[in-house]
């Protein structure tokens, strides 16, 4: 487990990191979401060692990491940091030689990462001559080359079509399965509620949420219900143990803190006509998001 404690960092007179505790765990893909200037990158340059905590510390598996150990993980930066015009497999081949891989390990482990990527046609192609989608999938690969057992990477789906990310979240998942600690910003709330075991949510230098998936969905709910008909639904506006939040023609949702009330909406609602849809309505990560971070 790569665990976060207690990180603080200071820019100056400005806090980026304030008490930023959150774990990692092998075997699972944790998302770190947030806004500008959250701190998402500051704290992942704290974990590779780039920068300096003013407190706080982080360990792997209880011990505190050496640059011995932070050498043998894997990071894709959000800024593109490739020589651009070496050519694909030669280059990440060479990456993974600077890990101490040996040239024949290298080569092979390049080759499996250009086919699971659908960028083997593209090998001796140089960096500069991909599209911008393609060269973000050989940031990745670059990433990955050395087998490593904590991956770090910031906004890896930036830039990738629907298509790419199934193939990037593939990869992803992959290493996760054979133990692998997996921590990646993003922006794109649907594709990490998609991939995520874990999420991690960060505003101001502050974790404003963490746990699993169901761990937030569960903290997060609020007994909100959806009612849709074939019949208008302004009557629910006069039931006093509901609230309505919102009410277009058949559709509703409404919050009750009484199971029965509920229940009591829905017979109602079938003595009127056919009941489309009835249930309770879980929150979005996007949800859990605008909650917490404002």
């Amino acid at each position: 487990m790569l665990e976060l404690r207690g990180i603080v960092k200071n820019f100056g007179d400005r806090r980026a990191l304030n008490d930023v505790s959150f774990a990692v765990r092998s075997g699972r893909i944790t998302g770190f979401v947030g806004g500008n200037g959250a701190g998402k990158t500051t704290a992942m340059r704290v974990i590779l060692g780039v920068l300096r905590p003013d407190a706080g510390a982080v360990t792997l598996d209880g011990q505190p990491l050496t640059p011995a150990v932070r050498s043998g993980f894997g990071y894709m930066p959000e800024e593109r940091g490739l020589y651009p015009k070496m050519k694909v497999a030669e280059q990440i081949e060479y990456l993974g030689r600077l890990h101490g891989m040996a040239a024949a390990d290298a080569r092979r482990a390049t080759t499996e990462l250009l086919e699971q990527l659908d960028l083997a046609d593209r090998a001796d192609a140089t960096v500069e001559s991909l599209s911008l989608g393609n060269q973000q999938r050989a940031q990745i690969a670059a990433a990955l080359v050395h087998d490593p057992g904590v991956l770090v990477l910031d906004e890896p789906f930036s830039g990738l079509d629907p298509m790419a990310v199934d193939t990037v979240l593939a990869v992803l998942k992959r290493f996760a399965d054979k133990g692998a600690r997996v921590l990646f910003s993003s922006h794109q709330l649907d594709i990490v509620e998609r991939l995520c075991d874990d999420l991690v949510v960060i505003a101001g230098g502050e974790v404003r949420a963490a746990g699993s998936r169901d761990e937030l969905r569960a903290a997060h709910t609020r007994n909100r219900y959806e009612l849709h008909t074939s019949k208008s639904t302004e009557w629910l506006h006069s039931e006093p143990s509901l609230t309505v939040l919102e009410l277009d023609g058949g559709r509703a949702v409404f919050e009750t803190d009484e199971p029965a009330a509920a229940q009591e909406a829905l017979r109602r609602a079938s003595t009127t006509g056919p009941v489309l849809r009835f249930g309770p309505l879980h929150p979005s990560l996007a949800d859990i998001f605008k909650e917490v971070v404002r």
